[in-house]
């Protein structure tokens, strides 16, 4: 995620803090100190601090659990809103999905119950509505709050998950997930109703959070479907300008506005993939290091290749896992010909939406089994 800055690295797992969270914290500091001085202060970041080392447990509890049946994450990144966990996939089995979703709140509720067992239960005048409560208290309280919350049956949270995966055992993944997406922009929409009756601006915010994680996530899964039966040579693109070896940045410049390409695969004498230079990489050599750096110091290097016979599922993946910008396509010899970029895939999507009974006028496409 742009913006963050990596902490750590714990068994494989990047933790990255992103700006907005540092800018957060230290508001909540200038805000304690100008009501109750340096101590104020002090308490108030370290409550912060120590309420997303709870959020931060919390998303480690989806990492071993997602561990537990093979899936990676790459990095969790602490943000002003919470965490997020990037697992490299979901587990369409609906029994997985549903324990790595209930691993994070299990966490807090774990917790909980060791603040409970520390501080000998909850004893007259530690209601979660005492401002006089002690830090120790407060962070219970706030625990049990982080299970209800995550628990709400809509993505991007925990309960969304739960509810696809209850869903998905009894009518498909695909139609759990449209079910669970609509069910997620309903609570989204009810949660901005009612900030903006209330004059909340937070509720607003969680509630276009929501919203949007619902949307991307129905996308995502919808588009991993229609994938299925396709391979990487039916979605390819196979007219594309290209860059030698020796292309300058300027040679690229020509060729993007001569084109309709942002994307601009390096190839060698063996027409063999090199790289891709992107439209933002060559505005960024051009401002930096002029028109004569060489094409080879300013792309990505890290491009795979698929063969044109694999399915368009692994594209798909390689592209999600790393965001890349595109992914080569190759024939038996090694050679270059196609590229896989986000738009094109977009395209398809509208034309298989299109299409009668989402089957796409593609002589390669094969039914999903």
């Amino acid at each position: 995620m742009g913006w963050s800055l990596p902490l750590g690295t714990v068994k494989g797992t990047v933790i990255r803090v992103h700006i907005t969270f540092l800018l957060f914290l230290a508001w909540i500091g200038a805000a304690a100190y100008a009501r109750g001085g340096q101590e104020s202060a002090l308490q108030s970041v370290l409550y912060i601090v120590l309420l997303f080392l709870c959020v931060l447990l919390h998303e480690f509890g989806h990492v071993f659990a997602a561990r537990r049946y093979g899936v990676r994450t790459p990095d969790i990144t602490l943000l002003p809103i919470g965490g997020v966990a990037r697992l490299e996939r979901i587990p369409e089995d609906p029994r997985q999905e549903l324990v790595i979703a209930l691993a994070g709140p299990a966490v807090n509720v774990a917790i909980a119950a060791g603040l409970f067992l520390l501080l000998g239960g909850l004893k007259p005048g530690m209601e979660v509505d005492n401002p006089g409560i002690g830090l120790f208290e407060r962070l219970l309280w706030v625990n049990l709050f982080l299970v209800v919350f995550n628990l709400i049956p809509a993505f991007p949270m925990d309960g969304g998950r739960v509810l696809r995966a209850v869903l998905a055992h009894r009518l498909g993944y695909a139609r759990g997930t449209q079910i669970a997406a609509g069910v997620g922009q309903a609570v989204a929409f009810g949660l901005g109703l009612l900030g903006l009756v209330g004059g909340n601006p937070l509720l607003i915010f969680i509630a276009f959070f929501v919203y949007l994680g619902a949307a991307s996530e129905a996308h995502a899964v919808q588009m991993r479907q229609v994938s299925r039966g396709l391979l990487a040579g039916d979605a390819m693109i196979t007219r594309f300008d290209s860059l030698g070896p020796n292309s300058r940045v300027e040679d690229a410049v020509q060729g993007l506005i001569a084109t309709t390409q942002h994307e601009f695969p390096v190839v060698d004498g063996a027409g063999r993939l090199r790289g891709v230079l992107t439209r933002d990489d060559m505005i960024r050599a051009l401002r930096e290091r002029g028109p004569d750096a060489p094409v080879l110091e300013v792309m990505r290097a890290d491009i795979p290749t698929l063969r044109d016979r694999q399915p368009l599922e692994d594209a798909l993946r390689l592209m999600q896992e790393s965001r890349l910008p595109a992914v080569g396509v190759t024939d038996g010899f090694g050679r270059l010909v196609g590229l896989i970029t986000p738009e094109n895939v977009g395209e398809m999507m509208m034309i298989l939406t299109a299409s009668p009974q989402g089957r796409p006028p593609l002589p390669g496409y094969r039914p999903p089994a």
